[in-house]
């Protein structure tokens, strides 16, 4: 990839000694981090290294974790899809085609294993890094280097860029529908109408949240447009009333001077001239409505799946008003963006002074990011991976922060933001004493939120500070994400960890799969599973057909197998009604359920458990078996780097 040369930031000289200043105030860090910084933007290698950082991250260790639950359940549908043809849409899974047949192809091409199961979505998390970068002549060079090495290197976007699931791709396409409509306003070629369109194609196919996200980019765009109509309404009211004397004119006077002192007139905002025609508008519509029919009727198999299409609405709204089982108070992603992401906090607080943006997509960014984050909090049904979908903004008003400062204000602008800050401070300290908060990672961002505002006044004032800060939030995001996703990627404490299978789950399937891979005759071994919600193991033991799966009061007429597992209020039951021998573990498949227990026939199991007797023995058991033997030769193979 080529860069292209900057388009939105000139170099010039300075025009003052106040701004020369900046460099004079730290005389040994200054020229460091200026060679740094040029060397950063220009070089045509820096979007390379910023992908291949991407890339490693996700690529890094990616079976490290077990399947989680939605990855277990997108996994079987793959497995539905290839014994039916075709992957038949339900209106209350709120989970578009796409993803399953993107899946169908990897687990083709590379088998069924967790790396075939996650590397699409790992493709497509290093491509929006990409697509980032591309933002380029739209917000700057400088601008979209750093905003695609803050999602490179972010805690949630390499987490969950690593997770088998559709958020990823509502980001990729919400990304591409974006750079189309900047695209058409900026050049107005037929190419960015293509991506426009494929853009909103994709966020259909993916996901029903689009209808979301598409709500808020026009609501953004109407905020853009009446909030220009009142500046330059402002402008004109002070010009005509300049001359105009008296207390009534003074007071008249006071909001538009405001508007005008904290907004600043956005740049060439004016749109390019269109090249594209009707033809062209008809024959992507055409594309992009023969895709969603193609995709959403399982490729003319399961008709009822383009009517369904929209019948998903309903049942989508009712379980986002009333969480399910997921609700979570209003502040829960800005609680989330406080722990984790403070690149995003701090564009989220840049925001403040979106006015000052003079670039059109820059600011439009702003707006759409503020209330993508306002409609996701107004929704009780929330799931912390769904966070990667809307505050990639923020990570472009993060950007900004380095091009605009310094930024100046008046004294009495600080004097009342300082009295602002303190009186949030003050009522905030109240409310955690008065409410009891608790001092919990949900309960800090509020200040997190005033003192990353009264940082970020102070900072803003200096470039070179800034661009220190900016540094130090880089550095801390990528500590922060490397701890997270090879040091505690299954620790339930971590509020990302969400509803994650533990590695205990591997004490059950490790000696089933080891011994499958031994002896190939092992896959038509039978096993009970009796317990509710058991995913990911259908996908897991999906090459196993002869493994049943009972919950509540469901049990097989005969209980003796090959191997089991059982919830724990069902083991007195089963007990009762075992004859054979059986090796024993306890075995926990993720958070918020009961421990369960997992059997496995002495007669068969034996070489997994060397020199021991087994823990249960029937009512009327057959000979019991002698100590197993050390095995020969151990099992090497483990289900996530092989199959």
């Amino acid at each position: 990839m080529k860069p292209q040369p900057p388009v939105t930031r000139i170099r010039t000289a300075r025009a003052s000694s106040a701004q020369a200043g900046a460099l004079a105030d730290f005389p040994i860090f200054g020229p460091t981090f200026e060679t740094w910084k040029d060397a950063f933007v220009e070089s045509e290698w820096t979007p390379w290294i910023i992908i291949g950082v991407a890339a490693f991250l996700r690529f890094l260790l990616l079976g490290i974790k077990p399947p989680h639950f939605d990855e277990g359940i997108n996994g079987w549908f793959v497995d539905q899809l290839v014994k039916t043809g075709f992957y038949k849409y339900d209106p209350t899974n709120y989970h578009g085609p796409l993803h399953f047949y993107v899946l169908l192809l990897s687990q083709t091409l590379f088998g069924r294993n967790l790396w075939a199961l996650r590397l699409p979505v790992v493709l497509v998390s290093i491509g929006c890094v990409w697509m980032t970068l591309k933002f380029e002549p739209f917000v700057g060079r400088t601008i979209s280097r750093l905003a695609a090495l803050a999602m490179a290197v972010s805690p949630g976007f390499v987490f969950y860029g690593r997770y088998s699931i559709h958020e990823v791709w509502i980001l990729l396409f919400t990304m591409l529908f974006f750079f189309g409509l900047f695209g058409l306003w900026k050049f107005g070629t037929a190419n960015f109408l293509w991506c426009a369109g494929m853009g909103l194609t994709g966020m259909i196919l993916s996901k029903e949240t689009y209808i979301l996200h598409l709500a808020c980019a026009i609501i953004a765009a109407a905020v853009l447009l009446i909030s220009s109509i009142i500046f330059r309404a402002a402008q004109d009211f002070l010009k005509m009333s300049n001359s105009r004397r008296g207390i009534v004119w003074f007071l008249l006077r006071i909001v538009p001077r405001a508007i005008v002192a904290l907004a600043e007139p956005l740049e060439n905002a004016q749109s390019a001239p269109q090249t594209w025609n009707y033809v062209d508008l008809v024959v992507v519509m055409g594309a992009s409505i023969a895709l969603i029919v193609v995709f959403y009727s399982g490729f003319f198999f399961h008709w009822t799946g383009v009517r369904d299409l929209f019948e998903a609405f309903k049942p989508w709204f009712k379980t986002g008003s009333e969480g399910h089982g997921h609700e979570k108070p209003w502040y829960y992603w800005l609680a989330l963006t406080s722990h984790y992401e403070l690149p995003a906090l701090a564009g989220l607080l840049f925001c403040l002074f979106a006015w000052q943006f003079k670039s059109l997509p820059l600011r439009y960014l702003a707006i759409y990011g503020v209330g993508t984050l306002i409609a996701y909090s107004i929704v009780k049904y929330k799931t912390p991976w769904c966070i990667i979908s809307f505050i990639w903004p923020f990570l472009f008003t993060f950007g900004a922060m380095v091009t605009i400062a310094p930024l100046r204000f008046k004294r009495a602008t600080y004097q009342w933001f300082a009295f602002a800050l303190c009186c949030l401070f003050g009522y905030t300290i109240f409310y955690a004493v008065t409410d009891k908060w608790e001092a919990t990672w949900d309960h800090v961002w509020p200040y997190w939120m005033i003192a990353g505002t009264g940082l970020l006044l102070v900072v803003l004032a200096l470039r070179q500070m800034i661009e220190i800060v900016v540094a130090i939030l880089i550095v801390w995001s990528l500590g922060h994400c490397v701890w997270l996703n090879y040091f505690r990627c299954t620790t339930d404490s971590e509020p990302y960890v969400y509803v994650q299978t533990y590695n205990d789950i591997y004490k059950f399937t490790d000696p089933i799969i080891k011994l499958a891979h031994r002896q190939p005759e092992a896959y038509q071994l039978t096993g009970h599973i009796i317990r509710p919600s058991p995913y990911p193991l259908p996908w897991i033991l999906g090459d196993f057909g002869r493994v049943g799966y009972y919950e509540k009061d469901n049990m097989p007429e005969k209980l003796d197998c090959d191997f089991l597992l059982v919830m724990q209020d069902k083991i007195k039951t089963v007990e009762s009604k075992l004859h054979d021998s059986y090796y024993t573990v306890p075995v926990t498949i993720r958070p918020y359920q009961d421990p369960s227990k997992a059997y496995f026939n002495a007669k068969i199991f034996k070489s997994f458990f060397p020199g021991k007797w087994p823990d249960f023995t029937g009512a009327t058991p057959q000979l019991s078996p002698s100590p197993a033997p050390n095995p020969i030769s151990p099992p090497t193979t483990s289900p996530s780097s092989t199959k």
